[in-house]
């Protein structure tokens, strides 16, 4: 096993399996993969994780949290353009593993990513529902708490505790987790549509409440800037600030989403570096603009709530108005987030299958949309269930510790891949790549280290659990296991 688990597939080889398995279609422009990027990183990073991480970590100077995580994900960016440019397929960062770092890394990258996808759709299932049952507490309308919460809950931010809460099931994640399962199943023509409106609803919101909310401003609530620690590890303070980095990094995550639609793109060398990096940059300002203004309106102590913006408004009684477009431009951001989200993860499971190291059901491709029919049915299925049980705050850190994990992993691969195979054409190359590269994996891995340490347990279980996925199954039916022992036996009969 030691020698299978540090075999790399060729760069060839990858495209090359990519080219003879079961097409998809090749739709997608440099603005359709922007668009998909903001489509993917607007939503609950803005709408639900901004109140949560100022709350319990940050405080006001949430803004520096994101400016943290912004740098982190400009490194990491810069690293996955070159990577997706050099090597456009499905795969992200799981085929750049395998090109680099060996089949072992590659499947803890994979076995990452679907925990990144995969409740990613489920964590925004539960921000979506909260705006949506404000908004129908708006219209008169009220959900049976029963049936409109999840039935868990985190007892503290750190700790183990799960208690419940007397709720039945968030319904309302599960109903729009499926509904957006369908939309991706039946094809990514309609999909990149249906995110192209529902990307200009949302970016005009968030500017409406920017250039609506800075009149508004209360600068006593901004007063301390960076509240003093309060003896624990993570909770205010500059620790605080990191650890909400590490929170709200969850809302980066859908640039890299981009890259597992290569095979759907047009011209992939030259378009997916123009989306990943021009979405990042967009999505940033965005970002550092709605936390100074959302902090500014409102205590920050006042923030713990899965609409934080809501709560901002509701406080002016002038700005009562602009509660509905918020809300509805939150319900539609999370919704083009979901969507993205269950594209992204349908295709990781079509690659790694593709490799043999999940069954062959998952990278079955629907004859007639040309969609990853069964891996889109599997994310849609796991992330409604997941989604209708528990909260919000538990699953955005299992989120971002696994997408942390696979960035990481990015900016060491391309390093590799810089002093392995110097001779291989890119087509798009990051700056400076000793300096990039680090710099990217130090900075992800730090806002890693300063999540709690139950996060980090739930890795690990996690990560045991792929393991014993792969040695019982993966390791026997890998591709490349396949071709070494056809390899042995060609050399021992010549």
């Amino acid at each position: 096993m030691p020698s299978q688990l540090f075999a790399t597939k060729s760069i060839a080889e990858i495209q090359e399996a990519d080219a003879k398995g079961q097409q998809l279609h090749r739709t997608l422009s440099a603005t359709a993969l922007t668009l998909l990027g903001i489509g993917g990183i607007i939503g609950t990073g803005i709408f639900v994780l901004t109140g949560t991480a100022a709350a319990n970590h940050a405080g006001p100077a949430l803004a520096l949290s994101f400016m943290v995580a912004g740098l982190g994900c400009a490194f990491a960016g810069l690293c996955y353009a070159e990577f997706a440019a050099m090597i456009p397929v499905s795969g992200s960062a799981y085929s750049y593993s395998y090109a680099t770092l060996g089949e072992g890394i590659a499947w803890f990258i994979g076995w990452n990513l679907i925990l990144e996808y995969l409740f990613a759709v489920a964590t925004v299932s539960v921000g979506w529902s909260g705006y949506v049952l404000s908004l129908c507490d708006q219209f008169g309308i009220h959900l049976p708490y029963a049936l409109s919460h999840a039935p868990f809950a985190q007892g503290a931010p750190d700790s183990f505790n799960v208690i419940r809460t007397g709720a039945i099931l968030n319904v309302p994640a599960v109903v729009i987790v499926a509904a957006l399962a369908t939309i991706c199943y039946i094809g990514i023509r309609q999909t990149s549509a249906f995110n192209s409106i529902i990307v200009t609803i949302k970016v005009a919101v968030v500017l409406m409440f920017v250039f609506l909310g800075v009149g508004y401003i209360q600068h006593a609530n901004w007063h301390p800037f960076i509240p003093p620690n309060t003896g624990t590890f993570g909770l205010y303070g500059w620790s605080g600030v990191l650890a909400a980095s590490g929170v709200i990094f969850f809302a980066y995550i859908g640039f890299d989403a981009i890259s597992t639609t290569a095979q759907e793109t047009k011209n992939p060398q030259r378009d997916m570096p123009i989306g990943i990096l021009a979405s990042l940059v967009v999505c940033t300002v965005l970002y550092v603009a709605v936390s100074i203004v959302l902090t500014g309106m409102v205590s920050y102590k006042k923030l713990n709530v899965s609409a934080p913006l809501a709560v901002a408004l509701d406080a002016y009684p002038s700005l009562l108005w602009l509660g509905l477009p918020i809300k509805i431009g939150a319900i539609a951001g999370m919704t083009s987030v979901m969507l993205v989200m269950t594209l992204a993860q349908a295709r990781i499971f079509l690659s790694m299958s593709q490799d043999g190291l999940l069954p062959k059901v998952f990278g079955r491709v629907h004859p007639k949309f040309r969609t990853p029919s069964t891996g889109t049915v599997v994310t849609g299925t796991c992330a409604a269930i997941v989604g209708g049980l528990f909260p919000v705050g538990l699953l955005g850190e299992l989120v971002s510790i696994g997408t942390l994990s696979a960035f990481v992993t990015v900016c060491i691969g391309v390093l590799v891949l810089r002093y392995t195979r110097p001779d291989l054409p890119r087509p798009f190359k990051a700056p400076w790549p000793w300096f990039t590269c680090i710099a990217g994996a130090v900075i992800c891995f730090g806002m890693m280290a300063f999540l709690p340490l139950s996060t980090w347990v739930r890795l690990a279980v996690w990560t045991v659990i792929g393991a014993l996925v792969y040695v019982f199954y993966g390791y026997h039916h890998s591709r490349v296991r396949a071709q070494m022992a056809a390899q042995a036996v060609q050399s021992a009969t010549s």
